[in-house]
This record gives structure tokens, sequence and C-alpha cells, in this order.
């Protein structure tokens, strides 16, 4: 577009641009027959072009005719005229430049070809038309004047357009259209062009066949970030994506995948997004803050010429195939917000305004950037308490990634010694850590390559995999919510969440270029998806939130000195810490129940072998795993304070443990047959003898779930 000029008017040309706007079809006069008004004479076959032409006078010899002429509608030819409005595409643009518009003029079959949004090449020739828009006086806007009665004859006594009258034909102007004989869709590279080019053929194969592929499409891809492997994964499978389904009702399954990326200043998100947006020849690359719901969806906006309402295309219609890359997400209003819902899971955008309905394709992906709340990620705090957004949005996320600028010796050295290359030489080639193994047209071949070629299915396996899978991450947040813990997911596991798992196992299974979804690819897929949705850093837990009087002694130590006064520092306890502790005290009991149960089915005896374990001997055999951790009598008072702590909390605050009561503990301890009463006289002197619940016996909660360490 930026090269078309007066000098190739006439030529048959091909141009390729991006539709931002379409206009009505509209019925156009091209051969006109007109009837003389005084004499009747038919005047057919009157061409007319772009304006409405009547005859220069009658054919008749006798008749001196030339202004007053019927229109013969029933004799004239009409044929359906549409005009588009077509942008300069990304990909093409120079940087820094706005981009070129140009109209397009299509008639006949040609119309109701192209839709916002999408790619078109048209071919045919560069017209000029007149500019009817310029014609009106600096201020006064153009508009139709009805016929009015006045006393001065050459007042506003006439039809016509208004803040005309002082301008000649002098000031009349034109502006270039293109007048399209054909359209074809688009397509950057198409895959009977890639086999075609035995290079390109032989270039894709190699890679297919490259152990570590995926390890060197993420660094190819990103070779000037350093770190964050996960982000580079989940980004390059989004390129790939999943397969679009479409159901029998007709519903369509979205195969795109969404993500979005929170973190520090200065952790290279907007790198991430330039880099996508240089890469992908369909991307889009705008700021939350400076964009507004119609922006991003569609726009309806009032022609110049015909004061009618037309749909502008927006970002999201812009990226259509693509992706579009929002930076600032959290800085959008609220309502902006809203807009993009229906975008983001079906895929379409509904437009009803100023009489127009509409629904149209915004077939994208999103990947997102947004800044904590306070300017830096709060681990003290959980991640929808981090960002500006609404759950809705949250959810429709497939991958959430947190980067924290976390000081660390051999990653700051890295990441500088990377800035300082950069910096210092000229080109890539000439740094060691930016040579790549493939270039970015290696990579854009083959992702077209296998999204053409490749759409692969689930396995019986992988069904069963995924499922399992999904119902582990599923228990996981119903035994937080049962307990009362805080949950650890940045969102809530819902179904949105078993979808993505499904597509970013499709997309990883299209990188391999295979058919079938394996275990590994699912496994690969759980993997990605619980760095991003189930990490979350915690803060430390307060042990004297649940206050039980209790007093370090034992039996078997002896301490002479004064007793050790436990301050809220020293009850606090890290959140891995915790889990591990919580993970040996279940796996103890949940050994010993079963111990205890292989053992009352095999024993003959009538005696009800007592549930659980006894708190002492609980915390005794915690001890004796950490006695390598322990090195003084001081150290092992305040191991066991912790421990005992520890238990309180998971009794009475998590609820991850049951401890029977004394009452409950004499009717499991002895049947009807063995009851007697030396056993209750020795149960209460034991119960008497233990203020502190030693003696009592601890269970785990049935409905618990025990986490990954």
């Amino acid at each position: 577009l930026r090269n078309l000029n007066t000098s190739k008017m006439g030529m048959l040309i091909r141009i390729t641009g991006q539709v931002i706007r379409t206009y009505p079809v509209h019925p156009e006069l091209v051969s006109a027959t007109f009837i003389c008004s005084d004499c009747q004479m038919v005047c057919p076959d009157v061409e007319q072009q772009f304006r409405f032409t009547q005859p220069l006078m009658c054919r008749n010899p006798v008749c001196n005719n030339r202004v007053h002429f019927a229109l013969d509608l029933t004799r004239s030819r009409f044929v359906d005229f549409q005009k588009v409005r077509i942008q300069e595409s990304q990909s093409e643009l120079p940087h820094g430049n706005i981009p070129r518009c140009l109209d397009i003029i299509m008639r006949n079959e040609c119309v109701e070809q192209a839709k916002p949004g999408d790619r078109c090449d048209f071919i045919g020739t560069l017209i000029v038309l007149p500019d009817v828009s310029q014609l009106s006086m600096p201020g006064v806007r153009a508009e139709s004047a009805q016929r009015t009665q006045g006393s001065d004859d050459k007042g506003y006594n006439a039809e016509g357009v208004r803040g005309l009258k002082a301008l000649g034909v002098r000031d009349l102007t034109y502006h270039l259209a293109f007048l399209a004989c054909h359209i074809t869709p688009a397509e950057q590279t198409n895959i009977e062009t890639l086999l075609n080019s035995d290079s390109k053929k032989k270039r894709i194969e190699t890679m297919m066949t490259d152990k570590n592929l995926f390890a060197n499409l993420r660094t190819s891809l990103f070779p000037t970030i350093y770190g964050n492997d996960e982000i580079k994964s989940g980004i390059l499978l989004m390129l790939f994506g999943g397969v679009p389904k479409r159901t029998m009702e007709k519903t369509t399954l979205r195969g795109d995948i969404n993500i979005c990326i929170v973190g520090d200043p200065s952790t290279a998100k907007s790198q991430f997004l330039k880099q996508v947006a240089e890469f992908s020849p369909r991307a889009v690359y705008t700021s939350g803050k400076a964009s507004t719901a119609a922006g991003l969806t569609a726009a309806v906006v009032k022609d110049e010429e015909s004061s009618e309402f037309v749909i502008e295309a927006g970002a999201l219609m812009l990226a259509d195939n693509g992706v579009c890359c929002i930076d600032e997400f959290d800085k959008m209003d609220p309502k902006d917000q809203v807009a993009i819902h229906e975008a983001m899971e079906q895929q379409t955008i509904s437009i009803t305004k100023a009489g127009i309905k509409a629904t149209l394709n915004a077939r994208t992906s999103i990947l997102a950037a947004a800044n904590p709340i306070a300017g830096r990620y709060d681990k003290t705090r959980s991640l929808r308490h981090n960002v500006n957004m609404t759950a809705p949005i949250m959810s429709r996320f497939d991958l959430f990634f947190i980067v924290i600028d976390e000081c660390n010796d051999v990653t700051d050295y890295n990441i500088a010694e990377r800035i300082i290359d950069l910096h210092t030489s000229g080109t890539r080639s000439s740094v060691p850590s930016l040579v790549t193994s493939y270039t970015f047209n290696d990579i854009r071949d083959y992702i077209t390559y296998t999204k053409a070629a490749v759409q692969p299915k689930l396995t019986s396996s992988a069904k069963e995999h995924i499922i399992t899978l999904y119902k582990q991450l599923r228990l996981r947040e119903t035994s937080s919510s049962i307990t009362g813990r805080i949950s650890s997911s940045s969102t809530p596991i819902t179904v949105r969440q078993l979808e993505s798992l499904i597509r970013l196992s499709e997309a990883i299974a299209k990188m391999y270029c295979q058919e079938d979804i394996d275990i590994k690819h699912v496994q690969e897929a759980y993997r990605l998806l619980s760095k991003a949705i189930i990490h979350v850093d915690q803060p430390d837990i307060d042990l004297n939130e649940y206050n039980r009087s209790t007093t370090i002694t034992d039996e078997n130590i002896e301490i002479e000195q004064e007793p050790i006064i436990t301050t809220k520092e020293e009850m606090k306890i890290s959140v891995d810490e915790y889990k591990r502790l919580t993970n040996m005290m279940v796996y103890q009991l949940r050994k010993m129940d079963e111990e205890q149960e292989t053992e009352s089915q095999t024993s003959s005896s009538t005696t009800i072998i007592m549930p659980g374990v006894k708190r002492r001997e609980l915390i005794n055999w915690v001890l004796e795993q950490l006695a390598d951790e322990i090195n003084s009598l001081d150290e092992l008072a305040r191991k066991k304070a912790t421990l005992d702590k520890i238990i309180d909390r998971l009794v009475h605050v998590d609820e991850i443990l049951i401890q029977l009561d004394k009452r409950t503990i004499s009717q499991f301890g002895v049947t009807t047959e063995t009851k007697d009463s030396t056993n209750v006289e020795q149960q209460e002197d034991e119960d008497n003898e233990d203020p502190e619940g030693n003696n009592l016996y601890l269970i785990v909660h049935p409905n618990y779930v025990a986490e990954d360490q």
C-alpha cells in the first residue's frame, strides 16, 4: 500500500492488506435508461461511473431538452456494490510509522468476500474518486438543505450542500481508491509452498528428528532473554496451539492458549510480548491503559459520505488466527476487561449497536503482561490480591506465570553478562550466547507446517491419565477448602483447567509432529500447568495462632535450667517445613493404620484394636527421624515444642488430624466381652495423669489428600 501512487493508475496490480472496515452492500447503477419528459424519447445505455450522469441532450432532433429526464428503472442495469477499507499488515509496516489505509471498491461476485479482520489479496486497478467529504468549508458541516421560501429570490431556496457557495471547481479534491476484480484470502506461507521447496522440506525433516527440539526451539525463539524457561515453554506452546473442535450442537471449543505474566518491574515481561509481536506474522501489540473496549473488540462508526453506521475492527479482530499481545493488562478499566470475556472463551465478538447486530470472529491467543498492585509482588498475599483482575478474567487464562525479582548471585551474573554482550556486540552472530540452533524463519515454517499437517488426538491411556490428574487437582483444592487452609493455587481449579491441560497436551504432541497424544505429553503439560497455577509463595505460619498451655517436659530428659519461654518469632515456621513435617506425620499415621488393620484381620481375638497412634509416640517418632538435625538439648526441647504446636494446629485449625477424646477411647479400647472394672480404672488413672493429652490417639482426616513436595 505504501508504494501506490498516481503513476500506477490504470495498471493491473495486486495488493495485500487487512480489512478493518466493511460497508453494507448497495445496488449501483452502471447503465441507465432515461425517458425525455418533453417528448418521451428513450435514451438507453447511459454509462454511470461513480456518480449519477444524465444525457447531455435529448436524442430527438426536434427536441431541445437538456435537463428534464426521468430514469426508467425497469430497463436500467444495476450491480451489487460494496466498499471496504484495508490497512497495511503489521509485518509490512515500517517501525514507528502510522499504517496506511485504502478504500477498496468491489462489484458483482466480489461483494461479501471480506470481513473485518481478514487478510486478503486484491487484484485490480488504481482509480481516483472525488473526495466529497473535503468539499465543505472549514468549520461548516456538509449536509443537505431543504427547499425554503423567502422574500429574496437569491436566498436559501435551492437544494444542495451548504458550505460550498464560495468554493470553485479548482478546490475539488480527489483521493485514490482501488477497483478490485478478484479477491482471495492472503496466506503468509501455506503448506504447499513449504513442501515444494526442497531446502525448507529438508530443514523441517531435520527439526522433526531433533531429540532436544523443545529446548532448542525455546532458546532460538528468545535468544536475548536469560532464564524463565517455563515462560518460554508456555509461549512456545501458545504459538503451536491446540486443536479447535466443533461439537454436534455447533458449539466451538477453542484451541488457542491464553497466557498472563505477572511479576516485578524489570523482569522482561514486555520483552516477551515484543519478541512475540515481532516473530508472529499475525500479531497485534497494544497497551491496556491506552485501549478501550471498542478499540480491543470492534467499534461502530459513522461513514463520512453516506452517514451510515459501519463496523470497524479492533485489536482482537485484527489478530484473528494470530496473537494479541496486551501490555499493562492490569491497568485496563474493569468495564473494558469485561468486553473481552466472550473473545477469550468463545472466540467471537457480538455487537448490537446503532441498529447493527453481528457476531464476528476473534480466533486469537492472548498474551498479557501485568504488574502487581503494590508495584512488587507481595509473597504474603495470594495472586488474586496481587493483581487488579476479576475472577472471570483470571479463569480464562490457561497459564499464569509469576516472575519475582530475587537476589541470586548466579542468575544476576548471567543476566548482567547477557545484557553487556548485547550492548558491546554489533551482531547476534558475534555473541556466543546468542548463537541459536534455528532461525526465526525456520521456526515460522515449522509452526506453519505442524498447524496445517498435524491434528493430534487423545489415546485411551492419555484420557485416563488426564482424568486422574484432574481429579488430583480437584481433590487438592477440595481438601484445602475442607480443612480451612489457604489454597496454594493461583486460580480455582475448574473445568477450564481441564481444558487447558488438554490444549497443552495437544500443543506438545503437535510440536513433536505426532498424531497421538501419549502419557508423556500429558505429564509434561501437567508439569507446566502445575508450575503456573499451583506454585504460589505463602507467608510463614505462626504457630502461636492457636494457644494451648503446654510445658516442655520429658520423663527421660532432666533439665536443670529455667523453663524455656518461647516467643512468637521462635514459633514461626515456613510453609515448606510445615508441609514436610505434616506429611511425615500423615505418612506414619496411615502406615500404622494399615498395619493395625492387617493385624486385626489376621488376629482371632475379639478385642478391638485402638485406631491411630498416641500423641506422645508420634512426637517421639518424628524426633527420631530428625535426629540428624538436632545438636543440643535446647534444640531438642524447641523442636518438641514446635511439633506439639504443629499437632495442635493440625487438629484444631487445619483439621487434618482428628484427636479422639477420652470417652471415645474407652468405647474403642475394650469390648463387652473383655470389659471389667480394672481396665476402666486403669484408663481413668492414665487420663488423670495426662493433662496435656499425650496419651490421646490421633488419626488422619479421611478427606485429606497429601500434597506433593
